[in-house]
């Protein structure tokens, strides 16, 4: 009778350590999910606010309306896309695209006192660099979820049970070569 209790609670030992690494799996997944989705909430804040920045913009910046098309085009690309895991890396390749030619939209504002001045733009640049921040805090939430996700499916003994369930790593969000690039006024004042 003692052996077969022995075996038995072995055998609880081991199922609920088994579901004990399931669950953390399930848990640090929806933990990354859920991080992807504040990101998108945030970028959503911001793809609402480019039109209201470009339609201030188009009425002074008539050189730079090939610059504003493209945001626009980038922008809709963008929107199409379901917030799911399989969309991750595209929509990371398109928001750090927007990203690059808002920065350049933004210096170009400069060229134009009048603009630079209105009040609508100045709360419309001011909500930009607010909705900036909360997109980057969002990104720091989403890179330590996907770094928890990452560890978990890679070590020993979780991995076992991530290949099984078909888990895998979440590719971080990080600053491309041209992000990382210092911008250069100059560039865009010619």
């Amino acid at each position: 009778m003692s052996s077969n209790l022995v075996i038995l609670v072995a055998a609880a030992v081991i199922i609920l350590w088994m579901y004990s690494v399931y669950v953390s799996l399930i848990k640090k997944r929806n933990k990354a999910l859920e991080a992807f989705s504040s990101i998108d909430v945030q970028l959503k804040k911001r793809y609402d606010l480019i039109p209201n920045i470009l339609t201030i913009a188009q009425k002074f910046m008539e050189h730079e309306r090939g610059l504003m098309e493209e945001v626009t085009k980038l922008r809709t690309k963008v929107a199409e896309l379901p917030a799911n895991f399989e969309n991750i890396d595209r929509k990371i390749a398109l928001d750090g695209e927007i990203a690059k030619k808002m920065g350049q939209i933004i210096v170009a504002v400069e060229n134009y006192p009048q603009l630079k001045s209105d009040e609508t733009m100045k709360t419309s640049m001011l909500t930009y660099n607010e909705v900036e921040e909360h997109i980057s805090a969002a990104r720091r939430f989403y890179n330590s979820a996907a770094n928890e996700l990452k560890n978990a499916v890679e070590i020993f003994p979780s991995s076992l049970f991530a290949r099984m369930m078909n888990i895998k790593t979440l590719d971080f969000f990080k600053a491309d070569e041209r992000e990382r690039q210092t911008i250069k006024a100059s560039d865009y004042l010619k």
